[in-house]
Parts: C-alpha cells; structure tokens; sequence
C-alpha cells in the first residue's frame, strides 16, 4: 500500500457498533504511511472514545462543530483544506441519508459540504436498513456525486441478523483507499535532502557563510513529497517556508548538519546532498565580539568535515546523490567530484546563472553517463532530477 504513503486521510466516524473497527482501522493507515486525523460524531463517542483514536492518531480527535482554538472558531473549514482523502467508516443509514441530503449540522457533516477532497464511505448498518429502498437511493445520490461506496460486507450482525450490511474489514478497507491514489514515484522510500548554506561562527555576531538560498533543495523536498515520498530536509538558515509533508530539522554550521545527516542517513534509503557546506571554518571562535582595532586580522580556518563524502562512505550508505555548483568547467569539475567522492548521481551547475535565481539549468552525470537537464524553473528541473533518480535506483538495486 506504497500509494497511501504521505497522504493526508481524513477519517469520519459515525455511530454504529463497527465503530470498534475504527481503531485498527486507523493503525492499518498510519503503518501504510498516512497522516490520519479524526473525526467524531457525538455518537460515534458512545461507541468507541475519542481518547483511543487521538493515541492512535496522535492527532486531536474533533467532536465539535465550533472550535475555539481554531483560527476563527472554523475548524471544520481548516479540516475540510487539509485532507487527500475523506474515508466515513463506519458510515450509518443516518448519516449516508445526512450526506445525500446535504445537510450540515454537525463538524463531519459541515466539512463534508466544505471540502474538495475525494470521499469515500463504508456503509455498516442492519441488513434491513442497507435493503430499504430509501438507503439505496440515498446511496444513488452519492455515487453520482462521485462518493466511492466501499462494501458492505455479507455476514453475521450484532442484531443477530444475516445479510449485507457489515462493515468491510479493515484491511480491506485500507487496501481500497490505497487503490485510489496512484503509486507516486517515490512512493514508500525515505529520502533526506540537506538544503541551504551553513554559517560557521567567528563571534556571537559574526560568521562565514555563502550565499545559498536553499531554492533548489527545497523545490527537490516540495517534488519528493508529492512523489510519495517521506522526507526530511535537513536545512541550514534560509528564508523559505516548510514544503507541505515534510519534516524539517533545522541546524546551522557544518557539525550540526553531519551530525543530522548521519543520524537520517542510517534510517533512509535515498540521500541528496544539495547543501552549500562551507569549506571552512574558525579554527577558535571568539566569545565576545572582536573589536575593530588593527589595519589587518588573521583569521585561522580548519577544514570542515565532508558530508556528502562521509555518507557515501558509510558501510551501508544510501543511494547517494551529490551536487557540484561551479563558476569554470561545470562538467569537467562535477565528473571529477562524482567519481572522488563515490556518488551514484551528481547535478552540476554554473552557480553564476543560479544564486539566489528561481531557474536552473544543470548537467546529470553518473559513472555510466550524462543527460542536461532544463533550463526551466526549479520546480521543473526539480521533477526531471526525481524521474531520473528514481531510474538510477532501481537500476542498482537491481544489479545488487
């Protein structure tokens, strides 16, 4: 159920005995790699308490319709934003009549009139109940409004009844959600992105630094995420905004970023090193502010460790993917790098034409070959760099 990976599913809780189910339920969600959140109706909360779904979620489980510690009170319109996927489950007569009517008076309801995401319902109700021409034309109405109808099962019911009208199994259900979205590029793989530049202390005021904006690795993180991917972007100080899905540690010089990256490294299976790690740093940092006094200043730098080198020379390394950004021979400089620092891919680029810019234009070198890539945006190129790494994965795995 790679497809589930980094999907938001919105899961609605109704009243009805299956509501047990709902637990494992969202256990089966998350372990595919979803972020699950829940929603309640008041009596959905006889059947199974909120407390259980918010410690299987690890999110807060919503009951109300108006919440005062959301923006505005309008937590249902910030919930009907966040998901990929609403899921009812179990989804009652009552409330399959409530959605086929249109009516809003209560949070699922409401959102549900509120959101743009695909919903799905699984019907759990008496066989009766499921047979009474009044559900069936309900669930008419919702099917041509696109509401996928997940089951129900046939079976032995709580009443003691026999017939249609059981909830699907959970991990059926969980194998239809995944059905819906399609298996994203990366769907199912953890890739650590490192971003930005570092900042190497001289002083508590002052530092070496460059001038990395950080662009390129984040449109990288914001493409990988889409693409089904877990990521975590490992960043030195930019002025950029967290890309949805995406688990951010920030750091600041070099240290912090090799300590960050060896401890992702360990835990993932595609490494990207897009950073602009200065070379350098203060051989002592002062621990007061230098003041202004001679003509000239010596300043002692050591070198800093290499990151990207001292991943791909881990014991079990990740796919390691490197960037070069040159001022002379981009190509010849990047072939050079690649093959010193035993990297499975690298991108070379002129850093002149792509400081601080919003495009790229780079070359793709790997021991077996080459490809140009762009000019276009970022983003763009950002895709085009994903499609060809994902080839160059599976190209070695399959050769391991």
């Amino acid at each position: 159920m790679n497809s589930l990976s980094t999907r938001r599913v919105l899961l609605g809780i109704t009243g009805g005995i299956a509501a047990y189910k709902s637990a494992e339920l969202t256990r089966l969600l998350i372990k595919a790699g979803a972020e699950v959140r829940v929603v309640m109706t008041q009596a959905a909360t006889q059947f199974i308490t909120p407390l259980t779904l918010q410690a299987l979620s690890g999110n807060r489980v919503h009951t109300a319709l108006l919440d005062a510690e959301a923006e505005a009170g309008m937590g249902h319109i910030e919930l009907a934003r966040w998901p990929d996927l609403i899921l009812i489950a179990p989804a009652s007569a009552n409330f399959i009549a409530k959605l086929a009517d249109g009516k809003a008076d209560d949070i699922l309801s409401t959102l549900l009139l509120a959101t743009k995401a695909p919903i799905a319902v699984a019907p759990a109700m008496n066989q009766a109940m499921w047979a009474n021409v009044a559900t069936q034309e309900n669930l008419g109405v919702l099917a041509a409004r696109g509401v996928k109808v997940l089951g129900p099962a046939s079976g032995e019911q709580a009443c003691g009844d026999v017939g249609l009208g059981r909830m699907l199994e959970p991990p059926e259900i969980a194998t239809l959600c995944a059905a819906m979205f399609g298996a994203g590029l990366l769907a199912g793989l953890r890739v650590t992105i490192t971003a930005g530049p570092t900042q190497e202390a001289i002083d508590p005021v002052r530092y070496i630094s460059n001038r990395s904006s950080g662009k390129m690795a984040y449109a990288l993180a914001t493409e990988a995420a889409a693409a089904g991917a877990q990521v975590t972007l490992i960043s030195g100080p930019v002025a950029l905004a967290t890309p949805e899905r995406v688990k951010r540690i920030d750091v600041i010089s070099a240290q912090q970023m090799l300590a960050a990256s060896l401890e992702a490294a360990a835990q993932c299976d595609i490494f990207i090193g897009v950073a602009a790690v200065a070379d350098y740093r203060p051989e002592q940092i002062a621990t007061q502010k230098i003041k202004k006094g001679a003509a000239t200043m010596t300043l002692e730098l050591v070198k800093n460790p290499d990151i990207i080198s001292t991943i791909a020379a881990l014991d079990r390394r990740p796919f390691t993917v490197g960037f070069a950004a040159e001022t002379i021979d981009v190509e010849r400089h990047g072939a050079e790098k690649l093959q010193r620092k035993s990297l499975d891919l690298l991108f070379a680029n002129d850093a002149n034409a792509t400081l601080g810019s919003d495009n790229i234009s780079a070359t793709a070198l790997w021991p077996q070959g080459s490809m140009a890539l762009g000019p276009a945006s970022k983003r763009r190129v950002a895709v085009q760099m994903l499609e060809l790494l994902r080839q160059q994965y599976d190209l070695k795995h399959s050769q391991a």
